[in-house]
């Protein structure tokens, strides 16, 4: 019985809590995230969210869940807000936003180069997303710089996996790596190293061509760089120079590319 009157209680609670106006329990949510209560204000709005779900006010407490948990530290359920947000309504001014909220999620948990990247990569996916489907939105500056940022980082990871390939003499799987930054990275502070990691690989197994060609491409581009000179040193040691060779598909990486 008494869990009877229990059950009859908590219904007639959810049942009075169904009346209070969804304008009502908006206001009360900017109020609590006004006077730096981001955890109410949270709860609130997914009230409003839960007891509201086709008003306007429904959209906009969404937004306002993805921004309280992202200001919380709560990055994965700011995610998951932000996202559904886009995916209901992928036509509001505050889509961007969301998806900013999103890359910015991400872009926080970033780990340091020694580890798994998977965190930038979808960093780097939520704010490409960003600029490619709302490129003149106000976030869209900012989310191009942590492109450059993302993308620098993850060239980095490749790097130091191609490095500790070229150590062990493996050098298959060292140019396999380099390439990806020559490949994917161009435009990042990693791609001159590449390419004079190319040079040394390519050289040590005996393909000259390819290692002539690296760091042809190396000093077209970069011919202050001291990655160029310790490339060059390497091939005159062997009696070889610098000697761009166009079809190979290092030339074609920088076929048409600016910093050719």
């Amino acid at each position: 019985m008494l869990a009877v009157a229990a059950c009859a209680s908590n219904e007639t609670d959810d049942l009075a809590l169904d009346d209070t106006p969804a304008d009502q329990l908006y206001n009360e949510g900017l109020a609590l995230r006004a006077s730096g209560d981001l955890s109410g204000a949270a709860k609130k709005f997914e009230e409003v969210d839960r007891l509201h779900p086709y008003s306007e006010y429904a959209r906009k407490s969404l937004i306002n869940i993805a921004f309280a948990n992202y200001s919380r530290g709560k990055y994965q359920e700011a995610i998951n807000s932000a996202r559904r947000f886009v995916t209901l309504h992928p036509g509001s001014p505050d889509a961007a936003y969301a998806l900013y909220i999103i890359g910015q999620s991400y872009f926080r948990q970033m780990p340091d180069v020694t580890r798994d990247q998977k965190t930038t990569e979808k960093a780097l996916e939520a704010m490409s997303e960003l600029v490619r489907r709302y490129p003149d939105s106000e976030y869209a500056a900012d989310a191009k710089k942590k492109i450059r940022v993302t993308q620098d980082q993850l060239a980095g990871k490749e790097m130091e996996v191609g490095r500790y390939y070229l150590d062990k003499r493996n050098y298959i799987a060292a140019i396999n790596r380099f390439r990806e930054v020559v490949m994917r990275y161009q435009t990042t502070r990693h791609v001159e190293e590449a390419l004079a990691r190319l040079t040394e690989a390519y050289f040590s197994l005996g393909v000259v061509s390819e290692a002539q060609t690296a760091a042809a491409v190396l000093g077209h581009n970069f011919p202050d760089s001291r990655w160029y000179k310790d490339a060059y040193t390497l091939l005159k040691k062997g009696g070889y120079e610098p000697s761009a060779d166009e079809g190979s598909w290092i030339s074609k990486a920088f076929d048409g590319i600016n910093i050719l």
